[in-house]
């Protein structure tokens, strides 16, 4: 167990005390005597008179001794009569000096203790005495002018397209040309709507022009078809299939557009696919390349851009209209790598795009975006639609 600190003061005053006696025992002194073990009688006492008196005479005459050991005689001379007291006696001063060594050290030793208790009630006293005046007089005054105001300036929440009445309107209107406009344009749109500060902006509205489909977003509802759908006029089609009608009429302004500008003939092989003509187009192509091979080349059905009416699929046509695979390298293909956004369309799987799209490149596959989001698509250097909105790449199911 520790050594208690209350104590320690007591211990200490009681070893001096023992080391004061001690030392008052270990004086040396003359043999004395021997003693009988009877009390001296009178007799005795009387017999041994003559020898006595000159040893009281020793023990008290004067110690002569030079000025400058004056000292030294003193304690020699006490010295002397002490070793000429009887033992006992002796003894009985030795218990007395130790007793009166005690209560000087433990006289010394609470003195002090008194000392630091006085300086520790003093420092609290003040400390106290400085609480009870704060308390009484309160706080500070407050000025005459008052106290000063924090400046607070206001500052204006962040406009967003979904605050404007127009672009709202708009939007129960379905007329999405005009929300573009009425949100400043096709980049500030995008802008905002790839930075999230446009919610009222859907893009997986099917009806709306900026609908992304892909991998991980599908149609819906999965089985949509537009209400829209005719065939585009003056366009050779292989195929009895419509687009919608805003990308229907921006088609055939950009054949003629390509034909005028001496690139040639444009038609083009497919449009809008049903969910149930996809089902039947994707099962062939699992048939020929297995369900990987064809998840690269072709939609599930109600996951493809065909079904949303927006896209179409453009061959070479030189008299007689050629492959898929011959547009890349043609002239009517490099004049819509060129043009194509002027009408509202882009190129949606483009090269190296496939772990961001989930397609392999399709040089003759064109989404219609409109003329506004495929001018800022183009003029932002864009190649994919996931990019151009902000959302997350597709490249599986």
């Amino acid at each position: 167990m520790s050594p208690d600190s209350e104590l320690s003061p007591r211990r200490a005053a009681r070893a001096e005390a023992e080391r004061l006696a001690t030392a008052a025992l270990s004086v040396p002194v003359a043999p004395a005597a021997p003693e009988t073990s009877a009390s001296p009688t009178r007799r005795t006492l009387r017999e041994a008179g003559s020898n006595a008196a000159p040893l009281r005479r020793r023990s008290f005459a004067p110690v002569e001794a030079s000025p400058s050991s004056s000292e030294g005689g003193r304690l020699r001379a006490a010295t002397e009569w002490f070793s000429a007291l009887p033992t006992a006696r002796r003894r009985r001063l030795a218990v007395v000096a130790g007793a009166l060594a005690v209560v000087v050290a433990t006289a010394t030793v609470a003195a002090g203790l008194a000392m630091g208790a006085g300086a520790d009630a003093t420092a609290s006293t003040s400390a106290n005495d400085a609480t009870v005046t704060a308390a009484i007089a309160g706080p500070p005054a407050v000025p005459s002018e008052g106290l000063p105001v924090p400046a607070v300036s206001a500052v204006a929440a962040t406009a967003t397209p979904c605050d404007d009445p127009a672009v709202t309107t708009a939007l129960s209107a379905g007329d999405d040309a005009a929300a573009i406009a009425a949100a400043g344009g096709g980049s500030a749109f995008r802008e905002a709507v790839a930075s999230g500060i446009a919610p009222c902006v859907s893009l997986s509205d099917p009806n709306r022009e900026w609908v992304v489909v892909n991998k991980q977003r599908p149609l819906e509802p999965v089985d949509y078809y537009p209400g829209d759908l005719i065939m585009p006029a003056n366009v050779r089609a292989l195929e009895d299939s419509a687009l919608r009608t805003p990308a229907a009429n921006a088609l055939t302004a950009m054949v003629k557009a390509a034909s005028d500008a001496g690139a040639g003939e444009i038609g083009y092989l497919s449009a809008f696919r049903s969910y149930t003509t996809q089902k039947s187009t994707y099962a062939g192509r699992v048939r020929v390349s297995g369900v990987e091979g064809a998840d690269r080349e072709s939609a599930r059905p109600g996951y493809s851009e065909h079904q949303s009416g927006l896209a179409v699929d453009i061959v070479p046509c030189n008299g007689s209209c050629r492959t898929l695979d011959d547009v890349a390298a043609s002239a009517q293909g490099a004049w819509v790598r060129e043009h194509s956004w002027e009408f509202g369309f882009v190129t949606r799987y483009a090269e190296g795009r496939e772990a961001v799209s989930g397609y392999e490149p399709e040089a003759w596959h064109l989404r219609y975006i409109g003329p506004e989001l495929a001018r800022a698509y183009h003029e932002g250097g864009f190649t994919t639609l996931e990019e151009f909105f902000g959302l997350p790449a597709a490249p599986t199911y």
